[in-house]
């Protein structure tokens, strides 16, 4: 079995070749040429924490050379903004489905938000228009600074406009991605203001309640949501998700845990029937995407344990290649 940590997932896996990796594998999921058992949580006694478990498979054994199972463990602790380990650590175990083996112990934090920004760019480059150039990030944490670097790579993006609770931390980031990615990128007084203009926006928050609204939104935006993940939570309200041409990564996922839409759903503004289509599904059949320059189109995003598996295959394969990471032998 092979360790790679965190520097080599990194170094193995920029974000430009992970949204054909990603492309690939939502494909795979919208065909079921998955299992993808919803995740569990399980709370952590005494501690603001909890363990998140992802168990899937990818690929039939003996039909895809790289069909593969594994599970992703996560633990999901509140820190501090700017905390260096962030509020997920955890790994991904990666086992060949023809022999039964464990291939690799991949770093999955770096993992997770590679693939969680690749993921947006897909969506992205499928469903936002071709001339989209003004990016608006809400938010300002590791995935907002992650969601500009996915966007640069579908789209040519000029300016960027970020906005977050804390208008210190949003100009601190605004400086620093700015000099990281060599584009214009400011800080907004509200995420109202930050989204008035834009082509593109990616919610990256951790809110409990909305921070845009219909009203907000414009005709011909692209907005992905990225941010929440639990029945309970929407970083857009009801008004809005009714705007929107409304997709998800998986409808199952989606129907359990897309605060968004059932919240809307349970307002009685839209049915289940308002999720167009899942991403992969777009991928095969663009017809199913934007219809005009005008629609207002969103992409849900849960994250699901095909994207974990896919991009660890992916890190797997060019250590392998490479002879990076660690080796381990388990039968010593």
């Amino acid at each position: 079995m092979r360790i790679i940590p965190q520097s080599e997932v990194e170094r193995l896996l920029p974000v430009g070749p992970c949204v054909e990796v990603m492309r690939e594998a939502m494909i795979r999921v919208s065909r079921r040429d998955v299992s993808l058992p919803i995740r569990q949580f399980m709370p952590v006694p005494g501690a603001a924490g909890k363990l998140a478990l992802m168990p899937g498979s990818l690929g039939t054994a003996g039909e895809a050379e790289d069909a593969s199972f594994g599970i992703k463990l996560v633990c999901k602790y509140e820190r501090p903004h700017g905390d260096p380990l962030g509020t997920h650590v955890g790994m991904v175990m990666l086992f060949d489905s023809a022999k039964g083996v464990p291939l690799a112990m991949v770093e999955g934090s770096s993992l997770t938000a590679i693939r969680t920004s690749a993921a947006s760019a897909l969506a992205t480059d499928l469903l936002a228009r071709k001339d989209a150039k003004v990016l608006a990030i809400i938010g300002n944490g590791e995935q907002a600074m992650r969601h500009i670097a996915a966007m640069q790579a579908v789209r040519a993006i000029e300016s960027v406009r970020v906005w977050g609770r804390d208008a210190g931390h949003a100009a601190a980031f605004a400086e620093a991605a700015s000099a990281r990615f060599g584009v214009a990128v400011e800080p907004a007084p509200s995420a109202a203001e930050a989204v008035a203009g834009a082509d593109i926006v990616c919610t990256t928050t951790s809110a409990k309640e909305p921070v845009l609204t219909g009203s907000d939104l414009e005709p011909g935006q692209h907005i992905n949501l990225v941010g929440s993940a639990i029945p309970t939570t929407a970083e857009i309200d009801t008004d809005a998700v009714k705007r929107t041409r409304f997709y998800v990564d998986y409808r199952d996922a989606a129907m359990a845990a897309a605060g968004e839409l059932l919240g809307a759903i349970r307002a009685g503004a839209v049915s289940e029937d308002h999720i167009l289509a899942e991403i992969g599904e777009v991928a095969e059949d663009p017809a199913l995407g934007r219809t005009s320059p005008a629609d207002i189109t969103c992409y849900k995003s849960l994250g699901v344990a095909a994207q974990d598996l896919a991009a660890a295959h992916e890190v797997w394969r060019m250590a392998e290649a490479e002879g990076a990471g660690t080796i381990v032998d388990l039968l010593a």
